[in-house]
């Protein structure tokens, strides 16, 4: 993938992404916030710390401005292309490796000069050489922080520093700047793994792919410049490069990089073919369906980083106590430096020095970091399972769902059914009603619709022309045929038309309890034919709903189909609850009932014909989203293939990544308050301070880094 997000216009302001290289924390984060956050032209900000982009709201013709104001800052932004899009394979300059080990020697000749008595000049010179080799960069930033009225942890240890060589502290002084910079760059590195917890993804569609050319032959070119409906050929062994239809060939592809499937699928003319996937057996030729930029794969990573830039609960709790925290402890540092020679004579030099490391201990980027890190590796955990989570909110909720709706057509079953029963209720006209019925199945989506049309069509049934074609959601369909007016529907149409008795109830019935779902076909005056067809369970599913109910989850079947039929797929696999006729808006009832004394409820569903209960309940489930836009862009969660298993292994990513949240706030305040304790009894250093600073973020951020293992 090639960009991320593009300019968006919201009302009469303007959206865009700037990239800022050096934004690696939430340091600048507030310095950024701070200094854009009192400009008139800016309606709004959203930081993605992660992929280090800003996203500015502003007014028409401000960006320039912007630009400016980010630069004063010492930060470099880099705009997005006329297209307003982002190069995201930039990458960041590295830095010179010799000044940090002049520093180091420098620091630990002073320290050698000091232990072993030399001229205290000495001492000193090693160190302002170590202070100026590598500290020069701190300084800068810690300048423009304190002159924003920010006290960042450049700011911070710029005072510590400068204190610690007023105090004539020099071998300290000079460790204390290497050690701060030599645990930067670790910590940035940590990081950078974080960051690119996705990277993967981005590389699994190769650059360039075959394609077919006008005179037949083909060549070699580059895959972004490869238009819609272009014909690729892809070899065995080959990793497919855009989205497309199979136009010949058959073969094996393991699909596992979108899917998270084990195993490989058959692929054959009239399949659809996907960027990041795997060619295994045969060749195939497909007609391009996406270009590079809209792939599925490209759709599923721009997700996940709008999902990294979206803050979670515990995301938001951390920043805002942060805020407080850092003057809080400074505002202590200056009463340890002043109170106690004021008021109790005690040396000047102590507990100013004392101040000094509480300064180094007072920023708080180790427990704000921890929460970003965290849910960006459980985001990337979850897409590489095939479960693409919409944001960390989403991740943090699946943890607490109490319930989970089910929608049944191609959620717990295949979603294919076949037709198994053909009726007549007047005994006569078979071969005239089947052709009318499967004349007006053809012309409908529903899979009931489809079995008996596929039925009719293995069998060469010939098709009526069907006029004023109506589809009534939740009951059937209807038309004209050779003027006369035919409905195909359920037991509500029927009912609702007038046309049940006694006997057509029993017959519908007794189908009904064998788990199947009928349909009848009837004129004006009376019901014609009735048409059955079952649907068969999913393997998967049984073991699912035990999954579920092992995690303290119950579940519930929501189903257009008769309550016969919605009650024998539940017992089938275990299922708590069922519901059958359920139009839209009672499946929506059903999710406000469920949730009624407050527990979180999910829903599981298609992303189009359950979109009210899906945007009703807490989190929307979308099964099967490979390829399809609106599942997609709609659920919360979406599953990229149509194992319902997944489900289960996300509450447990979400009960593992909540575990790692807690753990990791408890490090960073817990590591804090240990080095606050010892430095008040007079038993911390300056240079403890610092391994207490850098080390607890690079604890949590490691810590955050498991989630890419489960």
């Amino acid at each position: 993938m090639a960009s991320l997000s593009g300019l968006q216009r919201v009302g009469s302001n303007i959206r865009t992404p700037i990239r800022i290289m050096q934004m690696d924390c939430p340091t600048e984060e507030t310095l950024i916030r701070k200094k854009l956050g009192g400009m008139q032209s800016v309606k709004g900000m959203e930081f993605n710390l992660m992929q280090r982009v800003l996203t500015v709201e502003h007014t028409p013709d401000s960006l320039d401005t912007v630009a400016d104001a980010i630069r004063s800052l010492g930060f470099t932004p880099e705009m997005p292309d006329s297209a307003g899009k982002l190069d995201a394979s930039i990458a960041e300059t590295p830095k010179p490796w010799w000044p940090l080990a002049l520093a180091g020697a420098a620091a630990i000749g002073s320290e050698a000069a000091s232990w072993l008595g030399a001229s205290t000049w000495l001492s000193a010179a090693l160190a302002i050489i170590a202070v100026l080799a590598c500290g020069v960069t701190t300084y800068k930033k810690g300048w423009v922080a304190l002159s924003n009225g920010n006290l960042n942890i450049n700011a911070l240890m710029s005072i510590a520093v400068t204190g610690a060589l007023v105090l004539r502290q020099w071998p300290e002084a000079a460790m204390v700047m290497v050690l701060f910079t030599v645990a930067e760059l670790i910590e940035a590195k940590s990081l950078d793994r974080a960051r690119n917890a996705i990277q993967g993804l981005m590389q699994l569609t190769p650059e360039t792919a075959t394609v077919r050319q006008a005179d037949g032959t083909w060549a070699d070119i580059d895959a972004k410049t490869v238009s819609v409906g272009s014909v690729v050929r892809i070899k065995p062994g080959e990793r497919i490069g855009l989205d497309g239809t199979v136009l010949a060939g058959r073969s094996t592809v393991n699909q596992a990089p979108i899917t998270g499937e084990s195993l490989p699928v058959d692929k054959t003319e009239g399949d659809a073919v996907f960027a990041g996937t795997i060619n295994e057996a045969g060749s195939l030729e497909f007609a391009v369906t996406a270009v590079a930029g809209d792939t599925t794969l490209a759709r599923i990573i721009h997700v996940v980083e709008e999902a990294q830039g979206a803050k979670a609960p515990t995301q938001r709790f951390v920043d805002q106590f942060a805020r407080v925290y850092t003057p809080i402890v400074f505002a202590i540092a200056l009463a340890v430096a002043i109170l106690p020679p004021l008021l109790a004579g005690g040396s000047w030099h102590d507990w100013i020095y004392k101040a000094l490391v509480l300064l180094v201990i007072a920023c708080p980027c180790a427990l704000v970091i921890s929460t970003p890190v965290t849910i960006v590796s459980g985001l990337a955990a979850a897409a590489r399972k095939g479960i693409l989570v919409k944001g960390g909110v989403y991740l943090e909720e699946g943890r607490k769902l109490a319930w989970l709706a089910l929608d049944k057509t191609g959620t717990i079953t295949h979603g294919k059914p076949v037709q198994t029963d053909a009726e007549l209720i007047d005994g006569e006209g078979s071969a005239e009603n089947r052709r009318i019925a499967a004349s007006l199945a053809a012309r409908s989506d529903h899979p009931v619709s489809q079995s008996i049309a596929r039925s009719a069509q293995e069998d060469l049934v010939e098709l009526h022309m069907v006029d004023e074609f109506e589809a009534i959601a939740g009951r059937g369909v209807r038309g004209v045929i050779e003027g006369r007016s035919y409905s195909l529907g359920n037991h509500r149409m029927v009912e609702e038309s007038g046309l049940c008795s006694p006997s057509l109830e029993l017959r519908l019935e007794a189908l009904e309890r064998e788990g199947k779902t009928v349909v009848a076909l009837s004129n004006e005056r009376e019901v014609l034919a009735l048409y059955a067809v079952a649907d068969t369970v999913k393997d998967t599913s049984r073991e699912a709903i035990d999954d579920l109910h092992s995690l303290g989850i119950r579940t519930a079947m929501l189903t257009g189909d008769n309550p016969h039929t919605a009650k024998t797929i539940a017992q089938e696999v275990g299922i708590d609850e069922a519901r059958g006729n359920q139009l839209p808006e009672d499946k929506l009832k059903a999710i406000v009932d469920l949730g009624a004394d407050g527990s979180v409820v999910g829903m599981v569903g298609d992303g189009i014909n359950d979109a009210p209960a899906l945007a009703r309940a807490n989190i929307g489930f979308a099964m099967g989203a490979m390829g399809t836009d609106t599942a997609i862009e709609t659920a919360d969660v979406a599953l990229m293939d149509d194992d319902l298993r997944k489900i289960p292994a996300f509450v447990r990513l979400s009960k593992a990544t909540h575990v790692i949240l807690i753990q990791n706030i408890v490090l960073a305040l817990g590591i804090k308050a240990v080095f606050l304790t010892l430095t008040l009894i007079s038993l911390g250093t300056m240079w403890m301070a610092v391994f207490a600073d850098v080390g607890a973020s690079l604890l949590v951020v490691g810590n955050g880094l498991r989630l890419l293992r489960k």
